[in-house]
């Protein structure tokens, strides 16, 4: 898809995205304005949120389609329904055949001019997403020239900059989202590291992947007693950005669950479950996302990344429930279940990052517990905490991005559920609380940083189209992550 300022007239193009507010009486296009006129008068069209209506003019050379898209009130719009409706508007661009699309630009006082060109470009790209590389009769899209129609002369400069932040944040969720989708067949530990090899090199961050035996002489042995049952080898992969040389003690951590399959191991998962577990390296996907574009939008900010990749697999290898392991911290666990598998790759992970990478904060992002899609739903993302401040931090970028957080409680006694009577810890809480105590069980492991845990379980992934997500993945965590990053970048 290519974005750009009026490139393509109104009369040249296909198709026509007119966004239109519920009190809107006129558009200022020309003829479109009579179409508009006259659908309204015959309540046709009523500007409803998301509400598309399609018209067709037969011009000179080619039939135009008119794409009227409702954007609801105007005093209540924000960015998330302009990603919806751009998102509705692109996809019936496409079922047009549409090569050409004029969309005119939403003019509002109601909202930032950046956090509306910004979504606009969010909306197009991420409606015109598919993961359907895979089958056989797959045809090849043409691409999608896109004219942004009625921008201010003045604002041409800074609409063209916010234009490449939104791609440059739309296409990291994209990112996202093509790793989760892809089957476990295709990415595992390995050709995970080699993916974000292209990718720092692709948006400028260093990668250093670690192997077996570099991650055996580091005493990780939580994450490799989880990576013991598979006959995929394990890696760590680490992501390096500086863009603040001149501060360097302070490095923003984020670490990234890596389960490129998890088949629950001898604790195994009925079949339903296991289908989509490729999903559940959602955290990683969603870090590698953010790496690309702090790193392309070259943010004021260090950064350093860490995903210990691996699959929870059963063989003669494999952990069990009952074994006591290790950790890089040193602190033992007991394993009560071998499908709480993910808390213990993370213990291993957040301590490297702050023992080694000497990040000053951390945030890790997760596919956890089954308990968060109870708790909240697949709209909301369940954050637990050790720092009420920087929480804010999160939840000021979460509003920015349109991904809805939850702060879960972090209470003494919760953390009281995890002491075990012949380990340290154990890996599992009880029947109870279970997302805050698989959050807090990865909190033991920070070095009393500050610490941000998100379960993503709920919002990484979608079972059915909506809004401006397909089938599958659904690049949660990586906006909010970008503006937490681009917002300490200010400071």
């Amino acid at each position: 898809m290519n974005i750009a300022i009026n490139n393509i007239s109104i009369l040249e193009a296909q198709a026509v995205i007119v966004p239109v507010f519920a009190e809107s009486e006129e558009v200022s296009l020309g003829y479109v304005s009579d179409i508009y006129q006259y659908i309204r008068s015959r309540e046709q069209f009523k500007c409803e949120q998301g509400e598309v209506f399609t018209t067709v003019k037969f011009g000179e050379v080619l039939p135009q389609d008119i794409i009227f898209v409702g954007l609801g009130k105007e005093e209540e719009i924000n960015g998330e329904k302009i990603r919806i409706a751009l998102a509705k508007a692109v996809k019936k661009a496409r079922e047009l055949k549409a090569e050409k699309v004029y969309v005119d630009f939403i003019n509002t006082e109601s909202l930032c001019y950046g956090a509306t060109v910004k979504a606009m470009v969010e909306g197009l790209k991420y409606g015109d997403y598919k993961f359907d590389w895979y089958k056989t009769d797959r045809k090849e899209q043409a691409e999608l020239n896109i004219g942004f129609g009625n921008v201010i002369e003045e604002k041409y400069k800074e609409t063209e900059d916010y234009i490449k932040e939104g791609e440059a944040v739309a296409e990291a969720a994209l990112l996202a989202r093509d790793l989760v989708n892809e089957p476990a067949n295709v990415i595992y530990p390995e050709t995970l590291a080699e993916e974000v090899l292209e990718h720092g090199k692709k948006y400028g961050f260093e990668v250093e992947v670690l192997d077996e035996l570099q991650i055996e002489d580091l005493e990780m042995d939580a994450f490799l007693s989880v990576a013991q049952g598979s006959d995929k080898a394990p890696r760590v992969i680490i992501m390096r950005y500086f863009g603040d040389i001149e501060n360097k003690s302070e490095i923003l951590g984020l670490v990234g669950k890596g389960l490129t399959y998890d088949s629950g191991g001898y604790s195994i998962k009925p079949t339903d479950g296991m289908v989509t577990m490729k999903s559940d390296m959602g955290g990683a996907a969603a870090v590698i996302g953010a790496m690309s574009a702090i790193a392309q939008r070259k943010l004021k900010i260090n950064v350093v990344a860490v995903v210990a990749a691996c699959e929870n697999m059963i063989s003669g290898g494999a952990y069990k429930p009952g074994d006591i392991i290790g950790s890089m911290s040193g602190k033992t666990i007991e394993v009560l279940n071998t499908d709480a598998e993910g808390r213990l790759t993370l213990a291993d992970a957040v301590f490297y990052i702050v023992e080694k990478e000497k990040a000053s904060k951390v945030i890790d992002v997760a596919t956890l517990t089954g308990a968060a899609l109870v708790a909240l739903g697949t709209t909301t993302t369940a954050v637990v905490t050790n720092n009420d401040e920087f929480y804010n931090e999160l939840e000021t970028a979460s509003r920015k991005a349109g991904e809805k957080v939850w702060q879960l409680p972090a209470f003494d006694e919760y953390k009281k559920m995890l002491k075990s009577d012949i380990a340290d810890l154990k890996n599992l809480g009880g029947r109870f609380a279970g997302t805050i105590t698989a959050g807090l069980f990865i909190g033991e492991f920070v070095l009393e940083r500050p610490w941000l845990h998100l379960d993503i379980a709920g919002t990484a992934w979608t079972d059915a189209e909506r809004d401006y997500y397909s089938k599958g993945g659904t690049g949660a965590g990586v906006r909010t992550l970008y503006y937490l990053a681009k917002r300490a970048s200010r400071k």
